[in-house]
Formats: structure tokens, C-alpha cells, sequence
């Protein structure tokens, strides 16, 4: 077996090749041709933790693996990190699992890719204004592909905590030649942005105005009923609300449910799964002042794409460690 740990994903990322295969993973579930169950939480009520379980199928594409991933947000008084977790790779022939890897990091940038998908077709060709609310975990990966998709001049940052966005801020102006403001107030973040990432926890709105016309918005923070991060004049007032999974964002996305319960939205008003966008059977952006929101939840389907993508690179490039987990045997080989 293959072990791959975050600094050898690090040392192989090519963003618009994540992209690309996530692409691949969106269009194979939306064809149907995937075998993705809604995932498994199984909350650890005592350290205020979820433990998450999300296994898929791709056979066409000769993906088969899972991925269990922590977020326990009490990590930070410790010193650790939130988000923790492994994909298992499975040869698609035989079942044997032929890679471990490291997830926190590989989440991290599926998540962003998927951003960086839906922004290709849904913002504006010629945005350059990015506003970020949440600079957590999720942040960098969310900028990296959205950089790799729009040539973003201007970035607005907000953070609960400034020192936070702060140190943010300081971060993506040492890596990419973009200017950055941070603001303490959200929908000051957002005012004159052409596209807008929330990757938040949070149970409530994380700004309160409504959007520009020409606005998009990536909404990947909230994963369960009770969380959201959008208001609900935003979901209503919205031209496109596009998902990776009809199914699984109206059975798991507050940002959805919450304004269906209220009865100012109801889940036919969906535009299509990002997948149809990118197989061409349902329209991305048609004219510059739709409001387009992107919401997501994640889903194994995606994961287990890059998984392969990440496996197959360190196969050719020589990468990772390698780990005998045991030899054949048999029930002739065991003594009485």
C-alpha cells in the first residue's frame, strides 16, 4: 500500500488538474454512473466533534474508496488541528486497498476545486474582485482555485476574529501578487465583490444584505440541517442555485432547508447539479447580472477522483512510502 501524507500531496498539487478530475467526479454522478450513499455522521457528543464516513464508487472512471474525516472545532484549544482524516484507495479489479491517504489536506483542496468548477461557470468572466468570509482550513484552497479560474486582482477578507483575517491576509499577500483588505464587518467584505466564498461553521447568516446583480456566490461552510451561512432574501433572490447533489444538499444543507421550511424556497427551484453544467446539459451563466450561488456539501465521489488523480501522480513521480500490510495466507497456514 502507498501512504501519502499531506506534505507529499503539497509537493504534487497542480490545481487545475484537481479541478479537472473533480470535474470528471461531477459529471460521472450526475450521469448516474456513480454509486455515492449520503454520508454517515456519527457525533462524539463529549469532545464536541463529528466523525464523518463517505465511501463511493466510480466505476467507469476506475474509482472505488472512502474517506473518514474529524472535524472537532475544540482541536484549536489544544493546539491541533480541526479537520483530520484518511482516503482509502481500492484497486476497482480486485477490492484491494492500494493507497492511505492523508485527508484534511486533500478535503481542503477538493473543496476548493469544486469552488474553482463552479466559478468557470458560473461567475462572471471578468470578475476580480473576491470577497472571503471565514479564513479557516478551508480558505487557502477555496483562493487557490478561484485564482486558478479568474484573474482576481482584489481580495476582502472577514474573520470573527481579526487577528485571524489579519494573519490571513499577510499569508495570501506573500503568495500571490493580489491586494487584500480586511474588513470587520461582513457585508462590508462583500460590497463590490464579483464573487463571494463563505467557509464558515456557522449557524447563522454570516452577512445579512442581499447580492449584487452579477454576483457569485461559492457556499461550502454549512453540511448539516442546522447550519447555514447564506440568508434566506439570498436564496430567494437568486437566478441559479446550483448543487453537486440534489438529493444529498436538500437532505443536508441548512442553507436550503431552512428557507424551504420557512416556504420562501422550495427544492424544484434547483438549476441543475454543477456535473450537468460541465457535461453541457443544463446552462451556466447566461448574462451578466444573474445572481448564481453555488452550494455545497461535499461528496464522496469527488474524493475518491482525487484520491486517484493523487495516487497515480506519485506512482509516476515516485512519491510516498510504501507499505507491506501483510503476505497471502490462508486457513491451511494456521497451526492448531
Amino acid at each position: 500500500m502507498l501512504i501519502l501524507s499531506s506534505s507529499d500531496l503539497q509537493n504534487m498539487l497542480n490545481m487545475s488538474e484537481v479541478i479537472e478530475a473533480v470535474s470528471t467526479g461531477l459529471e460521472e454522478y450526475s450521469a448516474s454512473r456513480t454509486n455515492t450513499p449520503l454520508r454517515t455522521i456519527l457525533p462524539v457528543t463529549k469532545s464536541g466533534g463529528n466523525a464523518i464516513f463517505m465511501p463511493a464508487s466510480a466505476e467507469e472512471v476506475g474509482c472505488l474508496g472512502m474517506k473518514y474525516v474529524s472535524t472537532f472545532p475544540n482541536n484549536r484549544k489544544i493546539g491541533k488541528k480541526v479537520i483530520n482524516g484518511v482516503v482509502l484507495f481500492m484497486d476497482i479489479e480486485t477490492g484491494e486497498p492500494v493507497a492511505l491517504l492523508e485527508a484534511s489536506y486533500l478535503t481542503v483542496m477538493r473543496t476548493g476545486a469544486l469552488s474553482g468548477a463552479a466559478t468557470k461557470y458560473l461567475a462572471r468572466p471578468d470578475s476580480k474582485v473576491l470577497s472571503m468570509i471565514g479564513t479557516g482550513e478551508q480558505a487557502l484552497g477555496q483562493l487557490q482555485a478561484i485564482l486558478a479560474v479568474r484573474d482576481i486582482e482584489k481580495v476582502q477578507i472577514n474573520n470573527r476574529s481579526k487577528q485571524k483575517a489579519l494573519e490571513f491576509a499577510a499569508h495570501i499577500e506573500r503568495l500571490f501578487p493580489v491586494s487584500v483588505s480586511v474588513y470587520e464587518n461582513a457585508d462590508e467584505a462583500i460590497d463590490g465583490a464579483d464573487i463571494i466564498v463563505t467557509s464558515t461553521s456557522s449557524n447563522t447568516p454570516v452577512f445579512t444584505s442581499g447580492a449584487a446583480p452579477g454576483v457569485h456566490i461559492n457556499a461550502i461552510g454549512s453540511y448539516q440541517p442546522t447550519m447555514r451561512e447564506l440568508p434566506t432574501c439570498v436564496i430567494s433572490q437568486a437566478q441559479k442555485i446550483v448543487v453537486e447533489s440534489r438529493d444529498a444538499t436538500v437532505k443536508e444543507a441548512g442553507d436550503l432547508q431552512i428557507p424551504i421550511q420557512e416556504g420562501k424556497f422550495s427544492a424544484d427551484r434547483i438549476h441543475a447539479e454543477l456535473g450537468e453544467i460541465i457535461s453541457n446539459r443544463a446552462a451556466g451563466r447566461e448574462n451578466e447580472s444573474e445572481v448564481t450561488i453555488f452550494k455545497s456539501v461535499g461528496f464522496a465521489a469527488a474524493d475518491i477522483v482525487v484520491a486517484k488523480y493523487f495516487y497515480e501522480k506519485a506512482l509516476k513521480e515516485g512519491i510516498g512510502q510504501h507499505v507491506e500490510l501483510g503476505s497471502a495466507w490462508s486457513l491451511d497456514t494456521i497451526e492448531a
